[in-house]
């Protein structure tokens, strides 16, 4: 049985079964690994305990929720409808918290106000928020998380960096002591602060983050008593990837919140909230190839897919990478990244998607130019995978570009069965809101 790679229960042949069972393009995932990745989060060293949140928005598919509350992790939701989705899956809200940019009013406010009465954490991440919620949560004795916009951020890209001049997400410290007076004035509490500097970005920023986030901790919130340091832990979905080394980054942050109690009295419970660290290497992108081209001597050749930006957006969105597998239509591994002696007959190839858009690319480097890959040269038919497709793909990507329907996602089971765990959307399904 040819595995994809060292790191997943992946094989060949489970490749070609799931493409013969519901067709290209399809997502398909890896319990196994997710477990694992779960599993090494909750060992991640604490001084006085520790809350894994998963960051739904990275994938919110309802088998892979259950799954994940399966294995003890919390969730953070990035919307009102994330918590309705997760709560829908069984999860409580006392299990999540919500830290979101939006301003519910009416009904949504009145359900926001009702999980609130059942635990959801509200994390407030504006002045508008704060005087929109706090009253209630005050009047109930509901304390309140603050997400802070601390000026310095950090990310793979600058898109992804959340916490310098060019985001707006959280309290900005120059807002801060209006907002901690208004709070003091209505005696709202805040017993969790909360900084996210941005996703994929430099460990040694995270490890900078910590120490710059216990400094407001003591300077601003005395009734804190848990510090979400926030996501973006980096994976590595490329073979010349370096992932964080979350003991390492653990370890760190025991240190500091220990000294932070030498020096103050204070015992912090410490929270982090990946996403991508817990699902990207689990989910894999199964396409087709439909043709190939190519645009002349001083151009490249094309290798062209069933499935391109309407099945993984992130190449467009930000130039990113993901790894190639090669599969042959009977089901043997042609070429893998991880194992370049593996191709055969290899060729150098820009990898495309089918839609009418010249950024339809797999192959796109941070410019968004097309950088040629070297993979086994595929014949039409055969099954090209892209890898590293379980965050931000099934949930970002703009899945009904040129009414192409969204696909269908599978499971490879801890004992080694497939089972669907989303069909694939139908036209009618794409059409059923329209009115005229």
């Amino acid at each position: 049985m040819e595995r994809l790679n060292g790191f997943c229960t992946l094989s060949a042949s489970d490749i070609l079964e799931a493409a013969e069972r519901v067709g290209t393009p399809v997502y398909v995932y890896d319990e196994a690994l997710l477990a694992q990745k779960c599993a090494a989060l909750q060992r991640m060293p604490s001084a006085y305990g520790l809350t894994v949140r998963y960051a739904m928005k990275a994938n919110s598919s309802r088998a892979l929720l259950r799954m994940i509350h399966d294995r003890g992790l919390y969730f953070d939701a990035s919307s009102l409808n994330e918590v309705r989705r997760a709560r829908l899956a069984g999860v409580p809200s006392a299990d999540l918290m919500l830290t979101t940019q939006e301003v519910p009013q009416g009904a949504d406010r009145a359900d926001l106000e009702a999980m609130m009465l059942q635990g959801l954490r509200y994390n407030v991440c504006s002045l508008r928020q704060l005087r929109e919620v706090g009253d209630f949560a005050a009047a109930n004795g509901i304390p309140l998380a603050m997400r802070i916009h601390p000026g310095v951020g950090s990310g793979e890209s600058a898109t992804r960096n959340t916490g310098d001049k060019y985001s707006c997400f959280g309290v900005h410290l120059t807002d801060l002591e209006q907002a901690l007076q208004y709070a003091g004035d209505r005696g709202i509490v805040f017993d969790c602060a909360h900084v996210h500097i941005g996703s994929g970005g430099d460990p040694e920023a995270w490890r900078q983050n910590i120490d710059r986030q216990l400094g407001f901790v003591e300077r601003y919130f005395p009734q804190v008593a848990t510090v979400n340091f926030g996501g973006g832990l980096r994976e590595a979905r490329m073979p010349d990837e370096q992932p964080a080394d979350i003991e390492a980054l653990g370890a760190y942050a025991k240190q500091r919140i220990e000294a932070f109690f030498a020096r103050t009295g204070r015992r912090l419970h410490m929270e982090i909230e990946p996403g991508t660290y817990v699902v990207a290497n689990a989910g894999y992108a199964v396409t087709r190839v439909i043709d190939k081209k190519q645009t002349g001597p001083e151009g490249f050749r094309f290798i062209l897919l069933d499935g391109g930006m309407e099945v993984n957006a992130r190449p467009l969105l930000y130039g990113s990478r993901h790894p190639f597998y090669v599969v042959s239509k009977d089901g043997r591994l042609l070429s893998s990244e991880f194992s370049p002696a593996l191709a055969q007959s290899p060729c150098e190839a820009v990898v495309i998607g089918r839609c009418c858009e010249s950024g339809d690319s797999q192959s796109l480097d941070a410019a968004g130019l097309n950088v040629p890959r070297r993979i086994a040269e595929p014949d039409i038919g055969d099954l090209l995978v892209i890898g590293g497709a379980g965050a931000y793909c099934s949930s970002m990507t703009p899945m009904n570009y040129n009414s192409h329907v969204q696909i269908p996602e599978l499971l490879l089971t801890r004992d080694g069965a497939l089972k669907v765990i989303r069909v694939r959307q139908t036209l009618e399904q794409m059409l059923q809101n329209e009115r005229c």
